[in-house]
């Protein structure tokens, strides 16, 4: 019998989310609990934030166990009875600023943490465990649309860029090796630039800085000709796709593109929002030279094949990029009086993956 169906059969499902105060992480677990789970949250709050978990507070009660401290620690605290059916590994170094700034520590945490992630799905009876990946392992391949089976193209190891792709890459190998050698039910899932509410701009995310000031009426910054192309998906249409691909047997083993396949520009984004918003905020060039330090390399195109996942679940994003601008909106407005906004601006073409 599978680890789940036991787990299952005696009292509920148990899952595990690190990262599950932040912004996908936080969708998630109120996916799980409204689907009858028992939730253990282990964030440490260097991104996350405890806010998201509010909703979910006030829905779930004590199906919600939240605790704050890092992925190893925080792995140790859950109790070995605990009847845990599921991991869903979300904890990472977030956005390419932050890796420009902290290359050391986002090294670290990205594959020391999924490291420590497998170890204890192996160590609790080989649970079904999903590794969220990201879009930048395809480094710069020279397609404009990226399957899961292509070669990987990375820039050299001087270019700081590239090694948050490569722990990505790491990650990948890990959970597949587990998966191969020890016979963890392992999921691989590549985010291609995730987007919708409780998304912050602080780490290099486009959309919620536009948002942000257009409902300002500050300028929206567009780096670079503005002609760089991405493919944004909702937080909400991706978080119901990570159980359905951890439920099925025949996904385990396998690295799946999750996103969107609708491109639009930068530029385009950017006057999406300002329609959508009716703001008055203009749309200014900047070049990339004023925008990042040294070490930051953009790719014009990012577009997913998404044939392997509408095979296995049926994938097909729902909601549209003019709502998701419109409800990002609107959590931001209801920010309590006195927040501290996020720095205005956005970057060239960085989205929120994982």
């Amino acid at each position: 019998m599978h680890a789940s169906d036991q787990t299952r059969s005696v009292g509920g499902p148990h899952a595990v989310v690190t990262g599950g105060a932040g912004f996908i992480g936080s969708h998630l677990t109120e996916h799980l609990l409204a689907r009858g789970d028992t939730v253990w949250v282990i964030d440490n709050l260097s991104t996350g934030r405890d806010a998201n978990l509010d909703d979910a507070r006030a829905a779930a009660g004590d199906r919600l166990r939240v605790i704050n401290a890092d992925v190893a620690r925080g792995l140790e605290q859950i109790p070995p009875g605990a009847p845990i059916a599921e991991v869903y590994h979300l904890a990472a170094a977030v956005g390419v600023d932050l890796v420009l700034r902290e290359p050391i520590e986002s090294i670290e945490v990205n594959i020391g943490r999924t490291l420590d992630v497998l170890r204890f799905a192996q160590a609790r009876g080989n649970l079904p465990t999903l590794i969220a990946s990201s879009s930048e392992v395809y480094g710069k391949p020279g397609t404009t649309v990226f399957s899961e089976d292509d070669d990987v193209v990375y820039g050299p190891t001087t270019v700081t860029r590239w090694s948050y792709a490569a722990t990505k890459a790491i990650d990948e190998y890990l959970a597949l090796a587990f998966c191969n050698q020890r016979d963890l039910p392992a999921v691989v899932v590549r985010f291609f630039n995730t987007v919708g509410p409780r998304q912050v701009g602080d780490y290099g995310m486009v959309l919620p800085r536009f948002v942000r000031s257009a409902l300002a009426g500050e300028p929206l910054r567009v780096f670079g000709d503005g002609q760089q192309t991405r493919c944004f998906c909702d937080v909400r249409d991706v978080r119901d796709a990570l159980p359905k691909l951890l439920a099925r047997p025949e996904c385990a083993g396998r690295v799946f593109n999750l996103g969107s396949d609708l491109e639009t520009t930068i530029a385009d984004l950017a006057e999406t929002v300002v329609t959508t918003l009716e703001s008055p905020s203009s749309i200014d060039r900047v070049p990339y030279a004023d925008a990042y330090p040294a070490g930051f390399e953009d790719l014009r195109h990012r577009r997913p094949d998404l044939r392997r996942v509408r095979e296995a679940i049926g994938f097909e994003p729902r909601v549209t990029l003019d709502q998701t601008v419109r409800d990002i909106a609107r959590t931001i407005r209801a920010e309590r009086p006195g927040a501290s906004p996020s720095p205005s601006g956005a970057t060239g073409a960085t989205g929120g993956n994982a």
